[in-house]
């Protein structure tokens, strides 16, 4: 058999390469949901992404017969590093044939290039860290990811057990399908709103408000979730870059502020379901597909919660079942009748009895691995 070559790469042409990989490896995959090229490309250059401020991203290509095989990032993550007081180094964008020797050689240079970092942790996948995409779909195959959730081949996860990884965390998915809202949740958020003195409003549209209440959501951000696992702090520019990024695809109706008296105290953010639109675009955007844009942007009937936070002493409340509440109800009068609560940690107990019970059940899980660099 021909001899497998791994490349680091650079130059933007191996970098299109590197982001075209996944379009042959899926061609017969349904549930596939191709990224947009040019977004993909920009992702990875330093002066378009601010990730690359503070910390380092390699990518690698495999290939036989100049053919490619497979590919891989190795990267820094200084902000985790420095928050968590640790040296562990990152590894994402992991796809490959099904080929034990083609995963060995790119997890060996993948390892190596985090060991002359100084790193003595391996852990991923990571997109390029938990405020991006991650983790490896373990379950849930039969059905297409929601907006800004992975998808890959069943085979990759014996691949990266027999690299000598084991399980960090899992990811839970949950999904709910809903015709009409329930007496039962409407009169339990009419009295968690009351009782706790709790007003929701959704976010605004206008500009100048629009702006502080960003604002709002990334001071929030910062204090409710810097004691969940796997936090990173987003720099002043990557918050930036995430919203630009974001507004786009962003229905105001769907993001909400909490706010105890009058001061804020939580945040939610559901977004529409534009999978269905990128699976229909095939990763460009031509004139036929800005076409194909408008037309299926009315059909989307999904949307996911993307993320939420709760500052620390307003926890176990019911606020979390309150935001879920108005995602459902302002959803519903949208048309969506479908939904995913994504991500939430194996062990927040308190996140994961909310979900159930609103009737959501777990339909996909998301494994993060863990190797030691001896």
């Amino acid at each position: 058999m021909s001899e497998i070559k791994i490349k680091k790469i650079k130059k933007k042409s191996d970098i299109k390469r590197f982001v075209r990989l996944p379009f042959s490896l899926y061609r017969d995959d349904p549930c596939w949901v191709p990224p947009l090229i040019s977004d993909q490309v920009k992702f990875f250059q330093p002066t378009k992404n601010p990730y690359f401020d503070h910390s380092e991203v390699q990518l690698f290509l495999a290939e036989r017969d100049d053919q490619l095989v497979g590919r891989i990032t190795a990267h820094t993550n200084k902000q985790h590093n420095v928050f968590h007081e640790d040296r562990v180094g990152f590894f994402g964008f992991f796809e490959a044939i099904d080929d034990p020797e083609v995963a060995r050689l790119l997890f060996d240079r993948a390892s190596d290039w985090l060991r002359e970092r100084r790193c003595d942790t391996i852990r991923g996948p990571m997109n390029l860290s938990v405020n991006d995409e991650c983790g490896l779909l373990v379950k849930g195959f039969s059905t297409p990811p929601f907006i800004m959730m992975p998808h890959n081949h069943t085979y990759y996860e014996k691949l990266i057990l027999d690299q000598g990884f084991n399980k960090s965390k899992d990811l839970y998915a949950y999904h709910m399908v809903s015709d009409k809202m329930s007496e039962r949740l409407q009169r339990f958020a009419d009295l968690i709103a009351r009782k706790e003195e709790i007003r929701i409003r959704s976010l605004s549209s206008k500009r100048r408000e629009l702006k502080s209440d960003l604002e709002t959501i990334f001071t929030l951000y910062r204090s409710a979730w810097e004691r969940n696992w796997g936090f990173v702090p987003m720099t002043n520019k990557e918050f930036d870059h995430l919203v630009a990024s974001l507004l786009p695809v962003v229905d105001p109706d769907l993001v909400f502020i909490a706010f105890y008296r009058e001061k804020p105290v939580g945040f939610s953010v559901g977004l529409p379901d534009y999978n269905i639109i990128l699976r229909k675009m095939n990763g460009r955007i031509l004139l036929f597909g800005l076409f194909k844009m408008l037309y299926y942007k009315n059909k989307i009937r999904r949307l996911r919660v993307l993320v939420m936070g709760l500052l620390k002493e307003y926890q176990r409340k019911g606020i979390d079942g309150l935001f879920y509440y108005h995602t459902m109800k302002n959803g519903q009068e949208k048309g969506y009748n479908e939904g995913e609560f994504s991500w939430v940690l194996e062990d927040n107990i308190e996140m994961n009895n909310v979900a159930q019970k609103l009737g959501a059940e777990v339909h996909k899980v998301y494994r993060i691995f863990d190797k030691r660099l001896v």
